[in-house]
């Protein structure tokens, strides 16, 4: 049995996680499975965290609903790259509809009180804050002539000529950008004014089209490194993303803002860190220099 695991675990490293790193331990990985360890971990600890329910029974997140009010988001328990995500929920309707769509990905799914705010993903390993970028959905920027369909030639354009593909991939033109577009009462006609930002999709994911930008540590506070490399230290890891969203930006302190971490991702999709859209690429090979010089307790056992 333990051999087929072994061979079902590097079958899914090799399909799916191609560009992550492999530098914790199976405790640790344990540890981090689930949005529901993340956030009992972070509520131990005093880690600003959404309120959430884990749910099998749709009532029950209906349930939380009405206690807790709206936007909220639904989303499978265990997951990664935001599959199965849905978000902002404004009413019942749209809940109902995100639960049964969840569930699709995970039988079991977590209902949390979504924060409008900043995206960002930050990398911490070896003891500290390595990188912070900040992550947007599938978007455009109006120039006040020309039309969505115009602007996503153009931005698609622009990507290719950064060398970003395959790595983050090109805006869609299809059916689900087109639906998206209609619950704002546009289309790819649309032409958006000048510096008008344009929304075609809800996940901010790179799947559909989402983009990063590289951070400037110097420009975080302490307070919001102190943090980070906190969690590091409660799940012991070598290295973890954490996904965090800052209603001002992660440039404030967290104190100063409303401030929710998501979730720790114990095998980093590092490969984007590579690839932003905006900023500077950064040179992270000490970091894993050193990471690689670490024994892993059966790295490859799921």
């Amino acid at each position: 049995m333990k051999s087929v695991k072994k061979a079902l675990y590097a079958w899914i490293s090799k399909t799916f996680m191609d560009g992550c790193t492999s530098y914790n331990d199976l405790d640790v990985r344990k540890s981090c499975r689930s949005k529901e360890q993340a956030r009992d971990a972070f509520a131990g600890h005093d880690i600003p965290h959404a309120r959430g329910d884990i749910f099998i029974n749709p009532l029950r997140a209906i349930r939380f609903a009405k206690e807790h009010g709206f936007p909220l988001v639904v989303k499978p328990n265990v997951g990664g790259f935001s599959r199965g995500s849905y978000f902002p929920i404004r009413n019942f309707k749209e809940l109902w509809k995100a639960i049964l769509l969840a569930k699709i990905w995970w039988p079991v799914s977590v209902v949390e009180q979504y924060l409008e705010g900043r995206n960002y993903r930050v990398l911490v390993a070896n003891g500290k804050v390595i990188s912070v970028i900040r992550r947007y959905p599938p978007q455009v920027t109006g120039n006040g002539q020309s039309s969505v369909l115009e602007l996503i030639d153009q931005e698609n354009k622009t990507r290719e000529d950064m060398e970003l593909y395959p790595c983050i991939y090109p805006l869609s033109k299809g059916e689900t950008t087109k639906q998206f577009l209609a619950k704002s009462q546009r289309s790819l006609e649309t032409v958006p004014a000048e510096g008008e930002t344009v929304k075609l999709f809800h996940r901010i994911a790179l799947a559909p089209g989402g983009v990063v930008e590289t951070i400037n540590k110097d420009t975080v506070p302490q307070e919001n490194i102190q943090l980070m490399e906190k969690v590091l230290d409660i799940f012991n890891a070598n290295i973890l993303g954490i996904d965090v969203i800052m209603e001002k930006g992660i440039e404030y302190s967290f104190e100063d803002q409303k401030c929710i971490l998501l979730e720790v991702n114990s095998r980093p999709y590092v490969k984007m860190h590579d690839y932003p859209r905006y900023g500077e690429k950064e040179d992270l090979t000490r970091h894993f220099e050193k990471l690689d010089n670490i024994d892993i307790q059966l790295a490859d056992v799921f």
